[in-house]
């Protein structure tokens, strides 16, 4: 089936989830993982799955989505974490929302499948900047984006410049200013699959390194 989408994965030893999640990714996506220095099978296994490999050795979330973006060859780009915490069914609807011109980004805003799923620090984070947002530029989403689907070419256009972890709070600033039509889709947010640890939110110390490069770009 030919696909106008690639669905990039920016991952670090996410061997253990790619195995689950890979063959449940929908035949519309073109999968490109980005292996950020992983010290496990993260690559083998996703060549193995069929998906494209790409190697980014600058450490970081938005280098990884970055060297994604890239690699992608499709007229559309998806995003979504690769530790197997989202759905991938649920990128469909954003995808359509795209595809058929009615937004120019389509984001998901996570809704926790139970207690514990969103760890509070984590939260309380994503809250706190979404609601700085809202306010001072009047963001029309509600999360940042830890998935989204838009126009390949709008988001190379768009320049966003971040390399560490502040690129989603970068990319909704630089598309609400821009005059972007957003539209935003609740999507089930899971545990992350056994054997793997969140490099961002699985403890206070990696939010507040977060939450420290979210500010530079907010600054």
């Amino acid at each position: 089936m030919e696909t106008d989408c690639d669905l990039v994965l920016p991952c670090r030893d996410e061997a253990p989830a790619l195995a689950a999640l890979l063959p449940r990714v929908p035949a519309e996506f073109a999968v490109i993982v980005v292996d950020n220095g992983s010290r496990d099978d993260t690559a083998a296994v996703a060549r193995g799955l069929g998906a494209t490999v790409v190697h980014e050795s600058v450490p970081g979330y938005d280098a990884a989505v970055h060297a994604g973006l890239e690699a992608a060859t499709s007229d559309h780009v998806a995003f979504m974490d690769g530790d197997g915490s989202f759905d991938p069914d649920e990128l469909l609807p954003l995808l359509e929302a795209v595809r058929s011109g009615r937004a120019d980004l389509a984001v998901g805003r996570r809704r926790p499948v139970r207690a514990g799923v969103w760890p509070w620090h984590a939260r309380a984070g994503n809250a706190l900047i979404v609601s700085w947002l809202r306010r001072r530029i009047e963001l029309p989403a509600h999360d940042i984006a830890p998935m989204r689907v838009a126009r390949r070419s709008d988001l190379l256009a768009l320049d966003v410049r971040d390399r560490r972890f502040g690129y989603p709070v970068e990319l909704l600033q630089k598309a609400t200013r821009a005059g972007w039509r957003f539209e935003e889709h609740d999507v089930s947010y899971h545990p992350r699959a056994e054997g793997t640890r969140s490099k961002v939110s699985g403890s206070v110390r990696g939010t507040l390194r977060t939450a420290r490069d979210f500010a530079k770009v907010l600054a």
